[in-house]
């Protein structure tokens, strides 16, 4: 049986390290591993999401819609939008817990979800959902280290051990800015 996850947010945030991880991790953990990206309008602060299929199972590499063990988020309302679209029942959604409004909520058109409406969307889909917020990050690019960090401490990914994905994380950060995602990758949580 494959195991999917589904990885939202928008462009910007690290979505594509964030996936590149969480594959490369995979396949060293000798799972069976397939993953596209789509990056639509990623330079534009648009949507952006990854598709990432484990096991023997997994025969293409997009997630069906209502298939995802996993989604993964960067910000609530792509939590809300992912979920809602490819959660299936009894998978979980970990996200962190950020706003990135789109334009019909700044000008009053549309209203943003609430961690809470998020949780409670979530309960409705029939699955679970965690969030992550942690205080001391510096630049929001490296809020995909600490849903990483999430992940591994959770044993989200089966078959796929936290320290593979610090392994991987290490060799795929930038220098300048590898201990401080290291430490956000290591927070409690």
């Amino acid at each position: 049986m494959a195991f999917n996850i589904y990885i939202c947010g928008v462009g910007g945030q690290g979505i594509g390290l964030l996936a590149a991880v969480l594959a490369q991790a995979a396949a060293r953990a000798g799972l069976q591993t397939r993953a596209c990206d789509t990056h639509g309008l990623a330079q534009r602060g648009g949507v952006v999401s990854s598709h990432i299929r484990l096991g023997a199972d997994a025969l293409t590499p997009l997630v069906p819609e209502g298939g995802a063990d996993l989604v993964l988020a960067l910000e609530r309302l792509e939590a809300l939008r992912g979920a809602a679209q490819y959660l299936k029942k009894g998978g979980q959604v970990v996200y962190y817990n950020t706003a990135y409004q789109p334009v019909s909520v700044r000008t009053g058109e549309a209203a943003y979800p609430s961690e809470e409406e998020v949780h409670l969307a979530v309960l409705g889909f029939g699955g679970k959902a965690l969030s992550v917020n942690l205080a001391n990050i510096s630049d929001p690019r490296m809020q995909n280290s600490a849903l990483l960090g999430k992940v591994a401490a959770l044993n989200a990914v089966p078959g796929l051990p936290a320290a593979v994905i610090e392994e991987v994380l290490k060799e795929m950060v930038p220098p300048a800015a590898l201990e401080e995602n290291l430490a956000l990758f290591r927070s409690p949580r």
